[in-house]
């Protein structure tokens, strides 16, 4: 008997790390295949759910099918909440040490690491469906591997080690993606795969 033909949907990125720890977090039992796709789709601003939902219907339009897409916030309370959805513009700027340096005068050091799939079925009538995993921590001098974005600045609560020295698969299990994978892996395999759309 053959294996069941998995629905395929686009999972919009370019970034190879972010495609593989994906996959891995989901593991075999998510319904679905994800197929990469690097795509210029505009920098909107707004508040994490808006920014979200406005690249997924973008996205859709332009596929014309299923696609998810991720948008992740890194967020500092003395900052009030801010860089948040304008993390990868700071990252890019100041690198992990200048993310550190931006609290040097604030006693609070705490953020939190937000993460957002947000899925449509291609169906543009249809309401986005978004997903959200969030975890705790502080922002420290860089610590560990310099190959994935601010993970060298940011410890999770509960722990000694940045998300850069942890290794992945301690990592991949309390990690914003991970919380927010799992919120939509658990919708996709109680809906037994996402809906066609008619």
């Amino acid at each position: 008997m053959t294996a069941p033909v998995k629905k395929c949907i686009v999972f919009v990125t370019g970034n190879a790390k972010k495609l593989e720890e994906v996959i891995q977090i989901l593991g075999d039992k998510f319904p679905c295949q994800l197929i990469a796709k690097k795509m210029d789709l505009p920098e909107y601003q707004g508040e994490p759910d808006e920014i979200s939902i406005q690249k997924c219907i973008e996205a859709a339009r332009q596929i014309q099918g299923p696609v998810i897409v991720e948008d992740t916030c890194l967020c500092f309370n003395a900052l009030g909440g801010l860089p948040g959805p304008y993390i990868k513009w700071f990252l890019e700027k100041l690198k992990p040490e200048g993310l550190h340096k931006l609290l040097a005068g604030f006693e609070d050091k705490s953020a939190y690491a937000l993460c957002t799939f947000a899925y449509s079925s291609g169906n543009l009538e249809e309401p986005v469906q978004l997903f959200r995993g969030k975890t705790l921590g502080r922002i420290v001098e860089p610590r560990g591997p310099r190959d994935f974005g601010w993970d060298p600045c940011f410890q999770p609560d509960g722990y000694e080690q940045t998300y850069a020295e942890l290794p992945k698969a301690t990592k991949n299990t309390i990690s914003h993606r991970y919380r927010a994978l799992k919120e939509m892996s658990d919708h996709f395999i109680h809906k037994n795969g996402p809906m066609e759309s008619s």
